[in-house]
């Protein structure tokens, strides 16, 4: 057994079904189902193979996707000898893939797979389900009365905060939107594939919670996202390229984060960065969770890329689309491609490492950093994956 969790496993399979206004399958559950199927075809491997299984529901309720047990059950798996429903918001994905390279690791699984679905869009004819806006607002209590709820208005307060604390501008949250754009036109699975956008029909979008237009949020997208994980020694003889865990770590600040403006990359950077043996120059591409483009400057800052304060600037002038030095959410994210959660850079990132972009493959891509996100920057993961190990 290796004395280190570098590289001791890796990335061996990726399942996607398709992304956006799929109406294909009636619940997250099914969703699930194909991305395993997907990953395992992907991987060359068989369900028997199989004996882990990790899931992330989403934000539909439990009862739906009835965590791994429903799944082991729909895909007619035996004997699986490590199983776990993880919600941990957008950094669910990167806590998945770290519980799998543990547990393989320590012996307690061989194969495993890490599994994220949801179907928040219902079909036109569907009857509307849930509360309205405003019978919401009253559960909530009074700030909710007031307009005050739901991740947009935790955002767009941590926007706030941080416009008046270092005179950053809508024109750089429009920067990072744009970036993004210009990178789902080249990426065919993203919901805004071929469709530009430019800064005036940004600024021009509807307010979701200001500061934050509509262009400053993420989809939102009917889908799966499945990876499997083994070990290393395993993977070298399996189908794709390896995608080596080099690296990983969690980070979960605490406080106010209108008042901290903290996301707790920089406690999970220490850990995966350290475990990776790598720093930040190293990075050949970068996946950020990007929920909003507030997240993605926040982030910049936390990781190092730029100091706090100074990520408007940086975010300008191109630096992280398709022609820039820093290959940012090369898919699209989940402002443009597909909001699948952590589950958006990790796909990401596994494409760009194996090199299957395709348009929008940059060119050196042996060290990606992947990142995740939970609730109001309550929660972060960090991973950091290499073509080689």
């Amino acid at each position: 057994m290796p004395m280190s969790l570098r590289a001791a496993t890796a990335i061996v399979g990726l399942g996607m079904t398709s992304m956006g206004r799929d109406f294909s399958h009636a619940d997250p559950l099914s969703f699930a189902a194909e991305a395993v199927i997907r990953a395992l075809a992907d991987a060359g491997l068989k369900r028997e193979e199989l004996d882990g299984l990790l899931v992330s529901p989403g934000a539909v309720p439990q009862d739906q996707i009835n965590g791994p047990f429903g799944l082991q059950q729909m895909l007619g798996l035996r004997n699986l000898r490590l199983t776990a429903s993880m919600i941990a918001g957008g950094a669910g994905a990167g806590a998945m893939v770290t519980h799998a390279a543990q547990a393989i690791f320590a012996g307690m699984a061989n194969t495993v797979a890490c599994v994220f679905a949801d179907s928040p869009i219902r079909p036109p004819s569907a009857s509307a389900s849930g509360r309205s806006g405003e019978s919401f607002a009253r559960a909530q209590g009074l700030n909710a009365s007031y307009g005050y709820f739901g991740a947009p208005a935790g955002y767009a307060m941590v926007a706030r905060a941080h416009m008046q604390r270092y005179g950053t501008t809508q024109d750089h949250l429009a920067a990072i939107a744009l970036a993004q754009r210009q990178w789902a036109n080249l990426n065919p699975q993203a919901q805004f594939y071929q469709r530009p956008l430019s800064l005036e029909e940004y600024h021009n979008s509807r307010w979701i919670a200001a500061p934050l237009h509509l262009y400053d949020c993420c989809l939102v997208t009917n889908g799966a996202v499945c990876v499997i994980v083994t070990s290393a020694d395993r993977a070298r003889d399996l189908k794709q390229p390896p995608v080596y865990v080099l690296g990983m770590g969690q980070g979960h600040p605490g406080g106010d984060p209108a008042e901290t403006l903290a996301c707790g990359a920089s406690i999970a950077k220490e850990s995966a960065f350290a475990m990776a043996g790598v720093k930040l120059s190293d990075l050949d591409v970068v996946q950020l969770y990007d929920c909003f483009t507030i997240t993605v400057l926040i982030s910049l800052e936390a990781y190092g890329f730029c100091a706090p304060g100074e990520g408007g600037p940086f975010v300008s002038g191109g630096r992280l689309g398709p022609h820039g030095s820093l290959p940012l959410n090369t898919g699209g994210g989940q402002l443009s491609a597909y909001y699948m959660w952590g589950m958006t850079p990790l796909s990401e990132g596994v494409i760009q490492v194996r090199g299957q972009g395709g348009k929008r493959q940059v060119a050196k891509h042996e060290l990606c950093l992947v990142s995740g996100n939970g609730g109001i920057l309550s929660t972060h993961s960090t991973l950091v994956l290499g073509a080689s190990a």
